[in-house]
């Protein structure tokens, strides 16, 4: 019995599914990568059966763009209708609609991505980054990039991470931010809008213990502090700013009602006494905003139309939309997305994988391992398939979880075609090449389908190397140059051309061989595999298609060792 034979049949119809909607979105041409990613989100359960569980999705994609060749994509359709047909129907949304239009008024429209810069993007950013940048550009709008530094202690900012977001800003989204705003050199702006609150009676400063307000939220009972007199207020207020209160002894409320229904919207907290300096602006201030007061002033000052945020912030538009009322502003549209949770990466926070590099763990941000935009970059994915992937996901509530493999396989189809190949032979076996005239070059496209135009042109002379897992004796082809008969360490050409069906193997001449290192991530482990590789034209920085092996960036040579950073399949 087989691995997928253990499968309950609810699973294996989910696999056949998407294996059948994959190949109707792709003409036929449907990826395991993207149906297995999927499957994973439609059952959590099978996260634990990851390596069996391809198998059988392998078998369907297989099956599906089998179907497409045979019997057209309407054959796929007609099978996907009778097995699933509300699948077909999602297809059929999705591919007409992408991303759904904006709510509201779309004549001027401002989008924001507000990250803290406590270290570099990580992928979840991502989404942030595309999707705005996306409506900007259908909309002819623009998207503001606001640095929410405004927590000195939790969440202290790191000053690298500045020029690093604004750097990956752009890469994401092909073009610098229309609008740079760091808030903590804007504090003036927020501290006037408190002392307006202060003086307009809808704010007031609290100095009730965390615990006792607590008590007073729950019992929907105003605190003492909430009928003082806008000028006890504005003394309070003079107090926090220069430092007579401590940390801890006051904070700014906003008069909500301490009858709502919603315990979390009671008087809730604007600014708050924080002593400890900033990389910025150092100790110039004692009261630092909070961030729903904080961002829901400087989204009012930027003109913000549309604000995008996951589910679980809707609190913070209820809080905001009250303040706004207070001041007699208009709110933007709010629009939500549920969590995404690319599982591979499940256990990763900013602060962990910070504390992780320090403790030596990890070698930076850029340690491949990581779930960091520094890290993608750096193992050569394009930023358009972080975009496709995000534009399917779309703007959906539900909280899904999706596998690397759909990033990689959108990946994989956008750079395919720009990818030359390049010939990797690990744990190389060197044969002895003997003929009476043995060619002295062979000319290997440098893509296969030509969609990159040349060849690599390989100097054979008397000594290549082939993987020795390949070695056999007695009949081999040298994949696009010869067929050979090998004995003990040599081998005999016997054709130029293919003459049976013997065993296509890969191989690389000793005179262009240069000793190589693939690192391969994988998890929290990095594995290293030795080889030789093709010394023909390398571009440092460069993504190439390692056949047999996958794609790969070429980092470098250190020490006369060529290193690589395997990217994918």
């Amino acid at each position: 019995m087989t691995e997928k034979e253990v499968f309950a049949l609810e699973d294996r119809d989910a696999v056949r599914k998407y294996a059948l909607q994959n190949a109707i979105e792709y003409g036929g041409k449907g990826q395991s990568g993207s149906v297995l990613g999927r499957v994973l989100a439609e059952r959590e359960q099978l996260r634990t059966r990851v390596k069996s569980l391809l198998l059988l999705v392998e078998e369907e994609v297989t099956r599906a763009n089998f179907i497409a060749r045979e019997d057209g994509i309407e054959g796929v359709r007609k099978e996907l209708e009778s097995l699933a047909p509300e699948a077909l129907d999602r297809e059929r949304h999705k591919k007409n609609e992408g991303l759904r239009d904006l709510p509201g008024n779309t004549s001027e429209v401002i989008l924001r991505f507000a990250p803290n810069p406590n270290g570099p993007l990580s992928i979840g950013h991502s989404r942030g980054v595309a999707i705005n940048s996306l409506y900007a550009d259908k909309y002819q709008g623009k998207v503001v990039l606001r640095f929410d530094d405004t927590d000195t202690k939790v969440k202290p900012p790191m000053i690298d991470a500045y020029a690093w977001i604004e750097e990956e800003f752009e890469w994401m989204s092909g073009k610098a931010a229309d609008v740079v705003i760091r808030a903590s050199e804007r504090m003036p702006i927020y501290l006037q809008h408190a002392e307006k609150m202060l003086a307009g009676g809808f704010g007031y400063v609290c100095k009730c213990t965390a615990q006792d307000f607590r008590a007073f939220r729950v019992s929907k009972t105003k605190c003492p502090c909430r009928d003082k007199s806008v000028q006890q207020n504005m003394d309070d207020w003079n107090k926090m700013n220069s430092g007579e209160i401590d940390e801890g002894g006051a904070v700014v409320r906003v008069k909500t009602g301490m009858d709502l229904p919603n315990p979390a919207l009671r008087d809730w907290p604007a600014l708050r006494i924080q002593h400890s300096p900033h990389p910025i602006v150092g100790d110039t201030y004692k009261v630092w905003p909070l961030l729903d007061f904080q961002s829901a002033i400087e989204d009012h000052l930027q003109g913000v139309s549309h604000i995008i945020r996951g589910k679980d912030l809707m609190d913070s538009t209820r809080k905001q939309t009250i303040l706004y009322e207070h001041f007699g502003w208009d709110y933007p549209e709010p629009l939500y997305w549920g969590r995404v949770k690319i599982h591979e990466f499940g256990g990763f926070s900013t602060s962990g994988m910070s504390s992780s590099i320090d403790s030596g763990k990890f070698s930076g941000w850029d340690d491949p391992r990581l779930p960091t935009l520094r890290a993608m970059r750096r193992r050569g994915f394009d930023p358009r398939s972080l975009a496709e992937l995000w534009k399917e996901v779309g703007l959906t509530q539900k909280d899904i979880s999706i596998s690397l493999k759909t990033l990689e396989s959108f990946n994989s189809r956008i750079i395919d075609g720009n990818c030359e190949r390049r010939a990797f032979v690990s744990s190389p076996k060197s044969l002895d090449i003997s003929s009476e005239n043995i060619p002295s070059r062979v000319m290997i496209p440098r893509h296969p389908d030509g969609e990159i135009d040349g060849f690599r042109v390989w100097e054979v002379g008397t000594t290549v190397s082939i993987q020795d897992s390949d070695y056999v004796e007695g009949k081999l082809r040298l994949k696009d140059f010869a067929d050979i008969i090998i004995s003990g360490s040599s081998a005999t050409i016997e054709s130029v051309d293919k003459s049976d069906d013997r065993k296509i193997v890969h191989w690389i001449p000793e005179k262009l061989s240069l000793e190589a290192i693939l690192s391969v991530p994988y998890g929290e482990e990095i594995s290293e595999v030795t080889g030789v590789l093709e010394d023909f034209e390398l571009g440092e920085g460069e993504v190439y298609q390692l056949e047999r092996v996958g794609f790969a960036r070429f980092e470098g040579i250190q020490d006369g060792i060529a290193r690589l950073l395997w990217l994918h399949n």
